[in-house]
């Protein structure tokens, strides 16, 4: 199978069914069996991910793709061996990290439910036009890919985070903050832009936010 066609949501899935690495192995770039350059689609949605996993407090060491030909078994060998010892190194997923074993769960969750909105994003404004592995590791790097990323992705992760976790059932703005790490400021904040969505509601009864 063509390493483009490894989805950001088979990343996820992953992860949340407990595994504590990712690997993605590809064709050499500029090298591609079927003519479609898919490697630099798996490469622009793993330094995408990297970058949300990084947000969300995952280490993004757990998630790695390298390109390599089908005759170079040394090499695949000792670069499996090479992230076998890093994924170790890490511990378990969110353990390392200080992560409870429920705000993995949230984060996780909520950034599966906006993949099919990144997937969009991605494709329109995140996307590199230059076939040049050089060129996607500088825009990813760049002061402009973080803009953008603080701009499209970032509070609509936060809002997912607070609806996956208003799922289990009503929570105060600290109770909010203290699950997700967030601060009770950015919990508010994204709390009232979500009352105005009609995604969320303030119970007064309970004093304490729950889904509309």
């Amino acid at each position: 199978m063509c390493s483009g066609r490894v989805d950001l949501s088979f990343v996820l899935r992953a992860f949340s069914n407990g595994m504590d690495g990712v690997f993605i192995g590809g064709c050499r770039f500029n090298d591609c069996n079927y003519g479609t350059h898919g490697n630099y689609h798996a490469l622009n949605m793993v330094l995408l991910c990297k970058k949300i996993m990084e947000h969300i407090g995952l280490n993004p060491e757990r998630l790695r793709v390298e390109t390599m030909s089908a005759g170079e078994g040394n090499l695949f060998a000792e670069v499996m061996n090479d992230f076998g010892k890093k994924v170790k190194e890490l511990g378990p997923l969110g353990k390392g990290e200080g992560i409870d074993e429920n705000a993995l769960k949230f984060k996780l969750e909520a950034v599966t439910n906006l993949v099919p909105y990144i997937k969009l994003v991605e494709r329109e404004r995140l996307r590199v036009p230059i076939q040049s592995e050089e060129e996607y590791y500088k825009f990813f790097a760049s002061d402009e890919f973080n803009r953008l990323f603080d701009q499209t992705i970032v509070e609509k992760l936060a809002i997912s985070q607070i609806i996956s976790l208003l799922r289990e059932g009503p929570h105060t703005t600290g109770e909010i903050a203290k699950v997700l790490g967030l601060t009770p400021s950015e919990v508010s904040r994204h709390l009232i832009s979500s009352s105005r969505q009609r995604f969320v509601r303030y119970d007064e009864g309970r004093k304490c936010y729950a889904l509309a």
